[in-house]
């Protein structure tokens, strides 16, 4: 196919377009479903690329961090959309979270809740299961490194004292932050976020690496235990 005389457009596929809209405006001049089309390549006898793709976002009110959670099986149960197209769509929002969590400062200073949400957002944003972090600081309250502890069901994880404070020696940190995510979005804290909190700082307060706050982590906000005086 020949690129070099603009006015042919309108004359190709309409699953075509796209790709030429890109290479001739930029990537800032797509809709949200031509840059989907582009990642499917093409549609159904019936449906270009470009209708596949408005069907998606349509379904999920073109929320992109909706889609951002939706699985290869979610993905494939649209028409037109196989295996191999649900892959692609899934790989290069993973790429688009994995760019966010790369441009944020490599050693943040945690001086608030809301520092310690943004720092983890990028671990926790989208998950449809429940996960336990920590967020290991030095003496300046900077993060070390975020660690991932455990990664359960939908209601449910486990943190084990021993491994949370295992990484906490190795890596020889000052302080630490527990966090983990609510899928449901509830922020609340249960009688066993309660407990372990409990039992979590008190650990830390005989190995001299404190709890300074534990946080619940849900993709619109968050509950900080230090904030609302459950610490």
């Amino acid at each position: 196919m020949a690129y070099d005389n603009p006015r042919k457009i309108l004359s190709w596929a309409e699953e075509d377009r796209p790709r030429e809209k890109l290479l001739l405006k930029g990537r800032a001049a797509l809709s949200d479903a031509e840059l989907i089309a582009i990642l499917i390549g093409s549609g159904t006898r019936d449906l270009s690329a470009v209708d596949v793709s408005k069907i998606i976002l349509q379904s999920i009110q073109n929320d992109l961090s909706t889609l951002a959670k939706l699985s290869v099986r979610d993905l494939s149960k649209f028409k037109g959309i196989g295996e191999a197209k649900a892959i692609s769509i899934v790989a290069a929002l993973e790429l688009g979270r994995r760019r966010k969590e790369q441009e944020r400062p490599q050693r943040l200073r945690i001086t608030s809740s809301r520092d310690a949400y943004d720092e983890i957002k990028p671990h926790l944003l989208d998950k449809q299961h429940e996960e336990f972090w920590i967020l290991l600081l030095n003496r300046a309250n900077e993060v070390i490194r975020p660690v991932q502890i455990s990664s359960g069901g939908v209601s449910g994880t486990v943190a084990d004292p021993k491994l949370i404070f295992k990484h906490a020696l190795e890596q020889l940190a000052s302080a630490l932050i527990l966090v983990h995510n609510h899928p449901s979005g509830h922020l609340s804290a249960s009688q066993p976020d309660r407990d372990l909190t409990r039992k979590l700082k008190e650990a830390g307060l005989l190995l001299d690496i404190p709890v300074l706050d534990h946080l619940i982590f849900t993709d619109q906000g968050y509950l900080s235990f230090a904030d609302e005086g459950m610490l």
